[in-house]
């Protein structure tokens, strides 16, 4: 835990109390400051009244003696309405911010040294993230990995000079951040996300850029026209910036093509790394993903034939394009975390024989954005409340068959790739729906997948192709 000694002798309010919302009160009393906790759950007060901490409704507190509101990441400041605790603390003239505004005011207090890398974007920041600190492990560094993961952000190891901290961040968390001055900002790509958050794209873009014109060195990808903007005003800023993409060469930084990776620097490139062999970064997505590991892992001082060599090793983040099983020629692939078309679309991308397993509870605009990824599909297999609609969507372009449950996909699709005549045939469960309809988060159901492909490939292990 990293105690927040910043704040100590004060009095703070704090609105939130999920996981990070109970790591941040008490990293808040480990550094000696008195804090009042609220929920609009019940059961969540009684659980951090059994932690010890004092619970007070925040409606009737007097909120100016509180030296600021420390809100979860999930509480709206301003679409579609703020929340009652956020105009509260406004009424009261105190500062609202959240756990990744504590940490970065306690790392510039007390050791202003130790190496920050902060990641966001709206698709790729979570493999991005795991796959520089993968690197960084595996190059001998001392690595603390959290923030929009997964593990809170202040529940990392205190600061160190010598202890790298790479945290992902997302857009709700930047917008209760007004201090963040990341050593490293990585701007992987923008599409639309949380627009009922954040109002429009504009907001939502004005947000995420954030990052990079605080930080001493900017990292942004140049694959979507409001990232490149981004890009381009970082670069005319005369700040130091780091092209990234996928898409083919830039000016200056790291590329992928072709399955490769390369470095530009003064006019001459080298090439980096070949991910063409990687199961685990296939697509041309991860090419970016890799681009951005590179650009960073270089600026923290990693040789170039270092960084390959960790790359090769990267097992993979789980619910990402994860290799879960396989029989022969017939992969299993758990993309769970494609909760909308977008993300969908790197999975499709990345092989060529699909049988794929859709749906769940839609997103506007469906998987019409997806068509020219159809070609590709040879079968889909419809689960959830999107079933009716994406059969609709898949008429005359995909055979497509709705089904009960994401098993019973799952069985019918490993046997009709089992009989596939190709060298590789992917069962790819990219839903490109949430997960809400069936089940309480695209992490269950990713399991869920995993334990239904392991039980198909032993069957096809065991009765071979039909």
């Amino acid at each position: 835990m990293i105690p927040i000694r910043h704040l100590a002798g004060k009095e703070v309010a704090l609105f939130g109390l999920g996981g990070s919302g109970l790591v941040t009160a008490r990293a808040l009393e480990a550094g000696g400051a008195r804090v009042d906790v609220w929920d609009d759950n019940e059961t969540s007060v009684a659980t951090a009244e059994e932690y010890g901490l004092a619970a007070i409704d925040l409606r009737e507190a007097d909120m100016s003696r509180y030296a600021a509101l420390v809100v979860a990441p999930g509480v709206p400041l301003t679409h579609p309405t703020p929340h009652w605790s956020v105009e509260r603390a406004r009424q009261a003239g105190i500062p609202v911010i959240g756990d990744v505004e504590l940490f970065v005011n306690e790392r510039e207090a007390v050791c202003p040294e130790a190496p920050f890398v902060a990641i966001t974007g709206t698709n790729g920041k979570s493999t991005t993230t795991a796959l520089i600190s993968h690197v960084l492990k595996e190059c001998g560094m001392d690595v603390q990995m959290g923030g929009n993961i997964g593990r809170p952000v202040l529940d990392l190891e205190e600061f160190s000079e010598d202890r790298v901290y790479v945290v992902e961040v997302s857009s709700y968390q930047i917008d209760l951040a007004p201090s963040l001055v990341p050593d490293i900002g990585v701007m992987m790509n923008l599409s639309p996300d949380h627009l009922d958050r954040h109002g429009n794209m504009e907001n939502y873009a004005s947000i995420k850029e954030r990052i990079v014109k605080a930080a001493r060195l900017a990292v942004v990808g140049v694959d979507d026209e409001y990232s490149a903007a981004i890009a381009q005003r970082r670069a005319e800023s005369g700040e130091p910036v780091e092209l990234i993409s996928c898409l083919g060469p830039v000016e200056f930084g790291v590329y992928a093509e072709d399955g490769k990776v390369f470095e530009v620097f003064d006019e001459e490139q080298v090439v980096v790394a070949d991910l063409s062999f990687s199961n685990t970064l296939r697509g041309s997505h991860n090419g970016q993903n890799a681009s951005a590991a590179v650009a960073v892992c270089a600026a923290l001082g990693l040789e170039l034939e270092e960084i390959a060599g960790a790359l090769a090793t990267f097992p993979g983040l789980a619910h990402r394009l994860m290799l879960v099983a396989e029989a022969g020629k017939v992969l299993f692939v758990n993309d769970s975390k494609a909760t909308n078309a977008e993300a969908a679309a790197h999975g499709l991308a990345a092989f060529d024989r699909i049988y794929w397993i859709a749906g769940g509870r839609p997103k506007a605009g469906g998987i019409s954005s997806l068509k020219a990824y159809f070609p590709k599909v040879v079968k889909a297999y419809l689960i959830g409340e999107a079933a009716e609609e994406f059969e609709q969507e898949l008429a005359g372009a995909v055979e497509a068959h709705k089904f009960g449950s994401l098993e019973l996909a799952v069985e019918a699709a490993a046997q009709d790739a089992a009989r596939d005549q190709s060298s590789e045939a992917v069962v790819l469960l990219s839903p490109a729906c949430a997960s809400f309809d069936q089940f309480k988060s695209f992490e269950v159901r990713g399991d869920a997948f995993v334990s239904a492909a392991v039980a198909a490939a032993k069957m096809l292990k065991g009765e071979g192709a039909r």
